[in-house]
């Protein structure tokens, strides 16, 4: 009697874990994705006087969501930012520098920075047509020469922003083929195709996009294995070129001595003609 007890207590244990931790992910889901990085209306004017250069740029969503962005005028191509899970874009303004001439538009997502809402994929990429559109009208762009810059999870972004706009070409750092493929990397023991809400399927984009890429792809990447930013490297329908950043994990791709010379060659290259 006691053995049979103690079989049908594991066997509760089993179902309640098969259960109960499919449906905690299942729920949870936006949390583990989406780390938002709200910013308070004191520290966005303190960024504005600390950075002269930059504007704050408001829009309404079609769903008259408040969205914001940092505009940083150029006479060269303008990159449209899109960051990664928990990044507060603002911080990118100190890199402004680094590609002289080019201007920026750093994109809050919603829930980040100054935008209000509630973050997934659908909204960030139909909040990203609604800020290329703008970007077409701001003083001093050139339409023909819009880039879109993705890092980590804004590679998915960028991608879908590309395939609906377009767009010069790309810059996608630490990027993935899909999220879904890197969720089934962390969580094997998990249905995640059918759990996962926020797909991010750039590989199935990729193929149709004739856009220039660059690839800046960590050697150390703990975050996304950088065997999912080689297939979709390998699975792009453009020109490509693909820069190892030796030695790097998935924060310290800027810090490498090759990122930002090979961020200003290729935007070199698209500033022609």
């Amino acid at each position: 009697m006691i053995a049979e007890g103690l079989v049908a207590s594991a066997a509760k244990i089993v179902l309640a874990t098969a259960v109960g931790l499919p449906l905690f992910v299942w729920l949870a889901q936006d949390r583990l994705i989406f780390y938002r990085q709200p910013m308070a209306e004191a520290q966005r004017s303190a960024v504005e006087q600390r950075f002269p250069a930059a504007r704050s740029v408001f829009h309404s969503a079609a769903d008259g969501t408040r969205l914001h962005a940092w505009h940083v005028p150029g006479q060269g191509p303008l990159l449209i930012y899109f960051g990664g899970n928990a990044e507060e874009v603002s911080w990118m303004l100190e890199r402004a520098g680094e590609t002289p001439g080019a201007g920026w538009l750093l994109v809050d997502y919603r829930g980040y920075g100054s935008s209000a809402g509630t973050p997934s994929e659908k909204t960030l990429a139909a909040d990203a047509l609604v800020w290329f559109d703008l970007a077409t009208a701001l003083p001093g762009v050139d339409k023909e020469r819009i880039l879109a810059f993705g890092r980590s999870l804004g590679s998915g972004v960028a991608v879908q922003l590309a395939a609906q706009r377009p767009v010069r070409a790309l810059i996608l750092v630490a990027p993935y083929d899909s999220l879904a493929a890197v969720a089934r990397h962390y969580y094997w023991y998990l249905p995640v195709d059918w759990m996962l809400r926020h797909r991010f399927d750039s590989d199935l984009l990729a193929p149709g996009l004739k856009q220039p890429l660059l690839a800046l792809i960590a050697e150390r990447d703990e975050v996304i294995p950088p065997a999912h930013a080689e297939a979709l490297f390998k699975a792009w329908g453009g020109p490509k070129r693909r820069v190892l950043l030796a030695g790097a994990g998935h924060n310290s791709t800027d810090t490498h001595p090759l990122f930002w010379d090979e961020v200003r060659r290729f935007i070199l290259e698209q500033s022609k003609p």
